[in-house]
């Protein structure tokens, strides 16, 4: 499924930052995090920076003219189908949209991936070989001078991220570059321009937040149980690549690649 969180932040460092957040928080993360809110802020902004947040699944959207006064935007992830038609998703992509004729920086998030996706005239749907779950390696294209920048020199071969989705992007707008790809996955990353960076994955998750999602979803009966141990044992002797994704998104969103 997309993830529990759909938000559009937008990151600046000498002006506020805006989270559009499209689903509510888990009794967990409000517990441990204080709210996927601050697992966002603390993965993708600085101390320096003040990010602001909209619940978009509740309607509140910001001002089409208090736009420009953000530099970067997260969309994140959501239970929701992206290909939806619900007031707030159209709405969101209406969003978008303007986003892409202003060049703002926006990072795609799982549902945000393929919300891009949806606004730039690709195709999304079920994933073909099923819902995806755990941790996955995904290969990153060899010979990339944007994400070179962004990583600040050599590219990793591969990455380890967290995933959890049951949709996918099933065909590339005609403007989009894939990033990186995998075994069951086509499309794991890609961009558009300088200003759209998409993730299939979950580049802010850590394992226990994924153990959580699994618990609840599995305890809705969503899963089987089996589904549910083979997700949680990806993760037995690995770990995500958090840092690495860390710095990528972040030199991303401020548009900073010779300061990696």
């Amino acid at each position: 499924m997309s993830q529990m969180i759909a938000s559009n932040s937008v990151c600046r460092e000498e002006r506020p930052l805006q989270t559009l957040r499209s689903t509510s928080d888990s009794n967990f993360v409000k517990k441990t995090y204080g709210g996927y809110f601050n697992v966002f802020v603390s993965t993708f902004g600085d101390v320096s920076e003040q990010w602001d947040l909209f619940r978009v699944i509740d309607g509140q959207f910001p001002e089409e003219n208090d736009l420009d006064k953000y530099d970067g935007f997260v969309i994140s992830g959501s239970p929701h189908d992206a290909f939806a038609d619900a007031d707030w998703i159209v709405k969101l992509c209406s969003v978008c949209h303007k986003l892409d004729q202003m060049k703002k920086k926006v990072l795609g998030i799982c549902f945000g991936h393929q919300i891009i996706t949806r606004v730039k005239g690709g195709k999304i749907g079920r994933a073909r070989q099923g819902a995806d779950m755990g941790l996955r390696n995904i290969s990153i294209v060899k010979d990339n001078e944007k994400l070179a920048g962004y990583f600040g020199g050599e590219v990793p071969e591969t990455l380890a991220i967290i995933k959890c989705h049951q949709d996918e992007v099933l065909e590339l707008p005609k403007s989009a570059t894939v990033l990186a790809s995998s075994e069951v996955c086509e499309v794991e990353m890609f961009s558009i321009g300088d200003h759209f960076l998409c993730i299939q994955g979950h580049p802010e998750y850590n394992k226990e937040i994924l153990f959580e999602i699994v618990d609840r979803v599995l305890n809705m009966k969503l899963m089987t149980q089996e589904f549910a141990d083979k997700a949680k044992s990806t993760m037995e002797i690995a770990q995500p690549d958090r840092n690495l994704w860390q710095t990528l998104c972040k030199n991303f969103l401020k548009g900073r690649p010779e300061q990696v």
